[in-house]
């Protein structure tokens, strides 16, 4: 993918998330199925990164479980890190704005995290070089003994989802300018918008980790009506 593509699909999500992060936020109150199911499996006394934290929810339910702190959530959107610390206002547990998409976005952050969640944000990072740089950023972020929680949106598993699928021309932009597996989808809560999405077959998602020296294990379905809405990984270093 052209570095300009890349560059207006980021646009695109960061002006999508500006003007409808809280009519996103109404519509995500709680965690998913299968994000609470790995909430449940953290100790309390793991240190903890959340990469796309949003508006809260992870932090919020880890409040209500108790979590002791070490707590970090980052975010690129602004709207969504307000709404998180309105949320969550709990000892030990900090907000800070960070763009994955940036090179140098980990730059304040001290390693050594025993759990990194990543849970839907990969797939709204466009072009595979991308997606690479941010997984080799969260291997050297994380404790040898840690492990990395991921999951990306199976939307192509319902057929009202595959319907609000839009043509790439809509943006100006041919089928053979985006990848394989990348789709714009619009959004009809409280307005409006488009969001650039990848979907990740279990394979590639898989080789994502392996490119940053990881192994992925612990593949599961989870959330929605079909409890497919979810792909979850867990990625661990080898060993």
């Amino acid at each position: 993918m052209q570095a300009e593509v890349v560059q207006r699909l980021l646009a695109l999500n960061a002006t999508f998330y500006q003007a409808h992060a809280r009519s996103f936020a109404e519509t995500r109150r709680r965690p998913q199925p299968g994000v609470a199911t790995v909430l449940k499996s953290i100790d309390p006394s793991a240190r903890l990164l959340d990469i796309g934290c949003g508006h809260g929810v992870v932090a919020r339910q880890l409040a209500l479980q108790g979590h002791p702190g070490g707590y970090t959530g980052i975010d690129a959107s602004p709207q969504l890190l307000e709404l998180a610390r309105q949320a969550v206002i709990q000892p030990g547990f900090a907000f800070f704005a960070a763009d994955l998409a940036q090179p140098g976005w980990s730059d304040g952050l001290a390693p050594a995290f025993s759990v990194i969640l990543g849970f839907a944000v990969l797939h709204h990072l466009p072009g595979n070089a991308l997606r690479q740089r941010v997984a080799s950023d969260l291997a050297r972020l994380l404790d040898d003994a840690g492990r990395v929680e991921v999951s990306v949106w199976n939307f192509l598993e319902l057929e009202r989802l595959r319907r609000r699928v839009i043509p790439w021309d809509r943006l100006g932009l041919a089928p053979s300018e985006v990848d394989p597996g990348d789709y714009l989808l619009d959004w009809r809560q409280g307005g409006s918008g488009l969001r650039y999405v990848h979907h990740f077959l279990p394979s590639e998602l898989a080789a994502l980790a392996e490119s940053a020296g990881l192994a992925a294990s612990a593949e599961r379905y989870a959330d929605g009506e079909t409890g497919r809405l979810g792909l979850y990984q867990s990625w661990a270093k080898p060993g």
